[in-house]
């Protein structure tokens, strides 16, 4: 058995009982492993994303622990990757005590309440960091995927120019063309009238 911790983020608009049946769908996953337990649950409530998910500025966040073999963490994750109203979630290996968030909190007191004695705010920190550095990653994949989609845009546009130049090219040799053949038919017109001329003359 090892000890973990994972940190959900849900979309905001989702009600505490929506939530409380999720989790409680997610840690029958874990707890059909036997031996497996979730040894504590914190809602830490609605807190401002990083950046915008899917458009949503804010997310609920809930964090667990849990006890399972290493076995039954695929399974669990594929049930989590299935909600579409889960935003995120990030699963790590438990250093210890429940994080707390400090806004939770109004003093170090009424966090020693909530974890049973003080703890470090700097791993608290972290480990909401490292969710947010997770979806800063994703979006920087994104942005790349966007910058390569609009360079090839600007590629096929190119290419579009260049084409459309070639063309222009071609219609003017041909109008050089077509203004030789008229020069050629005036002058064998004015040669013939000459002729015409020179005969009346002759006369």
């Amino acid at each position: 058995m090892r000890d973990y911790e994972v940190v959900y983020i849900f979309k905001s608009a989702l009600g505490t009982e929506d939530i409380d049946a999720r989790l409680q769908r997610y840690h029958e996953k874990i707890l059909a492993a036997e031996g497996s337990e979730i040894t504590a649950v914190e809602h830490w409530g609605k807190r401002q994303l990083a950046y915008p998910i899917d458009r949503n500025e804010n997310g609920y966040y809930v964090v667990a622990q849990f006890s399972t073999e290493p076995g039954a963490l695929p399974e669990f994750e594929r049930l989590l990757k299935l909600d579409d109203e889960l935003l995120r979630h990030l699963v790590v290996l438990s250093e210890g005590e429940l994080a707390v968030p400090i806004s939770l909190g109004d003093d170090d007191e009424d966090d020693d309440r909530r974890r049973g004695k003080r703890g470090d705010d700097n791993d608290d920190e972290a480990k909401v960091a490292a969710v947010d550095d997770t979806d800063a990653d994703e979006a920087d994949e994104a942005d790349d995927e966007a910058d390569d989609d609009a360079d090839e845009a600007d590629d096929d546009a190119d290419e579009a120019d260049d084409e459309a130049d070639e063309a222009d090219d071609e219609a003017d040799e041909a109008d050089e063309a077509d203004d030789e053949v008229e020069e050629e038919e005036e002058d064998d017109t004015g040669a013939e009238s000459d002729e015409g001329t020179d005969e009346e003359d002759k006369d």
